[in-house]
């Protein structure tokens, strides 16, 4: 939970990935793909942003392509504060719901036009994040702490 605890290296892993597959799909394809040679548009490079939310900030690598024309969705340009919507997603999608169903939830609640291609495109990334933290190696001891108190009225004086 600290300066570099491992909810916050999640966040940004999921959060690059989500823009990464942002990227791809505004592009038409994959990185790295010969269909993207002499298309006009291509990947170039990527920017710093300092986004903070309630576990503190959060330095992101956020994509861009040459012509400048790839707008966000899930963390806008000049956006300093990350809201609740990549957590719905991912939520919506452990929940069982599909991806056309997370893309209506997502237009209706949010009024963001998302294609469940995009959301499809999230999941995978956030799937493959999900099982390596689930076989990341543990520690051999977690050590836990219980606080309970009693409290006892009394009246000053008697």
């Amino acid at each position: 939970m600290g300066e570099n605890g491992a909810i916050k290296k999640i966040i940004k892993a999921s959060l690059e990935g989500m823009l990464d597959a942002e990227l791809t799909e505004h592009l038409g394809y994959e990185k790295y793909s010969p269909a993207g040679k002499n298309t006009g548009n291509s990947r170039n490079g990527k920017t710093h942003k300092t986004l903070k939310n309630d576990y503190g900030e959060i330095e992101l690598t956020v994509p861009r392509d040459r012509n400048g024309s790839f707008e966000p969705v899930i963390v806008k340009k000049y956006e300093r504060t990350l809201g609740p919507i990549e957590d719905k997603i991912i939520s919506m999608y452990a929940k069982g719901m599909t991806t056309r169903d997370i893309q209506s939830h997502v237009q209706e609640f949010y009024g963001l036009d998302i294609s469940a291609t995009l959301v499809s495109q999230i999941t995978d990334k956030i799937i493959d994040l999900a099982k390596q933290w689930h076989n990341r190696p543990l520690e051999s001891v977690y050590p836990i702490v219980f606080f309970d108190a009693i409290h006892y009225q009394r009246r000053k004086g008697n």
